[in-house]
This record gives C-alpha cells, sequence and structure tokens, in this order.
C-alpha cells in the first residue's frame, strides 16, 4: 500500500484543518487506517484510527470530539478533520496502514506538516 498524506499548513488556534491520505495499490476493505503525529525530540504518537470493513473509529483522548477520522471508499482516501485546533495539535502528521489482523502498521505516509498558531 503506497499512501500520499497532504493538507497540513498554517492555522491559527481555535480554526480547522483537513488532512487527507491517499492510497494506493491495494484496496482498503482489510485494513485498518490510522493517523499519528510527531514533534521534535518526542516520539511519534497516535491520533485515530479507522477500521475500513466497519467503519469504527477510535480516537487518542487529547483529540477526542475535536478531530474526527472518516474514510471514503470510492477515493481510497482516509480524512482527519481537525477543528478546535490548539499550538499542541502543531506536529508532523502521519497516515498509516496495517492489516485489521496486524497489530503493527506497516505502511507510511511521507508526512504533513500541521502549525497552529495561538
Amino acid at each position: 500500500v503506497q499512501l500520499q498524506a497532504s493538507g497540513g499548513g498554517l492555522v491559527q488556534a481555535g480554526g480547522s484543518l483537513t488532512l487527507s491520505c491517499a492510497a494506493s495499490g491495494r484496496t482498503l476493505s482489510r485494513y485498518v487506517m490510522g493517523w499519528f503525529r510527531q514533534t521534535p525530540g518526542k516520539e511519534r504518537e497516535f491520533v485515530a484510527r479507522i477500521r475500513w470493513s466497519t467503519g469504527t473509529t477510535y480516537y487518542a483522548d487529547s483529540v477526542k470530539v475535536r478531530f474526527t477520522i472518516s474514510g471514503d471508499n470510492a477515493k481510497n482516501t482516509v480524512y482527519l478533520q481537525m477543528n478546535s485546533l490548539k499550538s499542541e495539535d502543531t506536529a508532523v502528521y502521519y497516515c498509516a496502514a496495517r492489516q485489521d489482523i496486524m497489530s503493527e502498521y506497516a505502511f507510511w505516509g511521507q508526512g504533513t506538516l500541521v502549525t497552529v498558531s495561538s
């Protein structure tokens, strides 16, 4: 699976941004798609995931209610809608994919930078 993330940019605190991750090479029916983020000097942290076959979602506590992960079957694309952004959401965001029977994410996109100004 090849993943291409896009949509990052500069936004003011309280604003919104939508990230996209286009997948190619495989259909996602047996995959879990996730979003992660990383800031310099910190470990990469989980943000959200969606099980493609059921649409089941799960979020980190830090983004629950503010972020929404969704998928478009026709476009083989996963989205991360981010609302009420805070300065602490500033990070490079990565999309990732794993087969739903696996625990590790084997496929990663290149990352897209989100900067939230206060």
